[in-house]
């Protein structure tokens, strides 16, 4: 009887022998060569271990069980293991590498972390090897983290590419003539389009279907997906114009009073464009309200030579008049209209004496007023300031009269841009204008103040 047993327990390992080889080659006629390897070496680890189990005396449900635990304990920590030497030793060499080379590229990967994303493939990759190798006998829980392990390598996967991305936008970004474009729309497209092509095949990966059948059955989802990414559609068609067109570049200074913003673009997006204020606080605005909507772009102005001062004074009416000898005589002592006053007065004295105008009557022949010699005072000035920029326009106009006197209104350039500098510069020049007008005998109109109809009803 014992031999007869030994003889049957023979028989059935050289049986179960033939069947490990069989599935093996099988393997090797219908799957690819690696595959087949891998299924080989399954094969093999298996009956090592059952071997080795067998060895001291562990037999049945009890081998299988614990063969199970054992091979799963041994695929965890090697697993751990290797994580631990890309995480703490290549990828610190890496970056030792990075930090003393030259080029940017390496920097801007160090920065974004995708060596530390691969790190994280490493073990995931040992794990999908081994699942089938630690849970061969039981076929539908490794099938099942077969495909888990799997979607967790599409997904970081996925993280890699989205961080090398981050790393060609970081990198085109500072390249001069891409400084001011938006990229940061284009990439953004990108992620979009990579995160939908993973999504569709985690979902193949997950339920078996073919990606092919998601995409032909998505066909019927089309109107969906253009209502639910509309925004995102029209953000994208508005930042290819704004780029085309070259409405819009980061940096810019743009007032959009729809949206309260005024200040500089900062960013670019795929759906919004975001302005800082100055006052510091930020206003996010569709992209694509740039081509629907108007706004005010300051490039112009920030390219040019100068930045422009447009103001008025405005002068009461009952103060305009006609100059007296003894008017003239006192504003005659002003420096910068002196010769002015003089050839004028006397082109005027010739006029009227050739003419022969009755002077008695102030109103005949030719005159000088008070404003119009103010006027040419201001003109003067502003020429004479070193901040004007005196090669842009320069003019010192009168608008129509008002319910608020005559305006008479500066336009010029100052030379700079800065924004302090620029109202300091247009502040000191009212503030001597607003001083001398009262050396014209002229007055600035002013609406009547509390005091004013207190004086009134004394």
């Amino acid at each position: 009887m014992t031999n007869s047993s030994n003889i049957e327990e023979g028989l059935m390992a050289v049986t179960a022998q033939n069947s490990v080889m069989d599935t093996a080659v099988t393997d090797l006629s219908t799957n690819s060569g690696v595959a087949a390897l891998d299924s080989l070496q399954a094969q093999a680890l298996v009956s090592w271990t059952n071997d080795t189990l067998s060895a001291v005396g562990i037999e049945g449900d009890t081998q299988m069980y614990l063969r199970t635990a054992l091979l799963l304990l041994t695929a965890v920590g090697i697993s751990f293991i290797l994580w631990w030497v890309t995480k703490k030793v290549l990828i610190e060499l890496i970056h030792r590498f990075a930090n003393k080379s030259k080029t940017k590229w390496d920097d801007y990967l160090v920065k974004n972390k995708v060596f530390s994303a691969i790190a994280h493939l490493v073990p995931f990759l040992f794990l999908d090897f081994m699942i089938q190798s630690v849970f061969s006998s039981f076929p539908r829980i490794a099938e099942f983290l077969v495909r888990a392990t799997d979607i967790v390598i599409i997904v970081i996967v996925l993280y890699v590419i989205l961080r090398v991305l981050n790393t060609a936008k970081d990198v085109l970004i500072e390249k001069p003539r891409l400084k001011d474009k938006p990229i940061e729309s284009y990439f953004q497209l990108g992620k979009i389009v990579f995160r939908a092509l993973f999504i569709i095949l985690i979902i193949s990966v997950a339920f078996k279907i073919e990606p092919l059948v998601i995409l032909t059955s998505m066909g019927a989802l089309t109107a969906i997906l253009i209502l639910v990414f509309k925004d995102t559609i029209l953000g994208f068609v508005g930042s290819i114009q704004l780029a085309a067109n070259d409405m819009v570049r980061i940096g810019d200074w743009i007032t959009m009073e729809k949206y309260g913003a005024d200040g500089d673009v900062v960013e670019i997006n795929l759906a919004t464009v975001k302005v800082q204020n100055f006052d510091k606080t930020i206003t996010t605005i569709p992209t694509y309200s740039f081509i629907s909507d108007s706004f005010k772009n300051w490039r112009g102005m920030l390219d040019s030579d100068g930045r422009r001062i447009v103001r008025a004074i405005h002068i009461k009416i009952h103060s305009i008049k006609f100059c007296s000898p003894e008017l003239l005589n006192k504003i005659g002592e002003i420096e910068l209209i002196r010769e002015y006053i003089e050839e004028k007065e006397n082109e005027i004295l010739d006029y009227n004496k050739d003419n022969h105008i009755n002077k008695a009557v102030l109103l005949n022949g030719r005159n000088q007023t008070n404003i119009g010699i103010f006027r040419y005072y201001i003109q003067q000035y502003l020429e004479k300031n070193p901040s004007i920029n005196d090669s842009m326009t320069l003019m010192v106009r009168q608008l129509d009269p008002s319910e608020k006197g005559v305006p008479v209104q500066l336009y010029t350039f100052t030379k700079t841009h800065d924004w302090v500098e620029y109202e300091l510069i247009m502040a000191d020049i009212f503030d001597h204008l607003l001083a001398a007008v009262p050396f014209f005998d002229l007055e600035v109109f002013e609406e009547p103040a509390g005091s004013d109809m207190r004086r009134l009803a004394q």
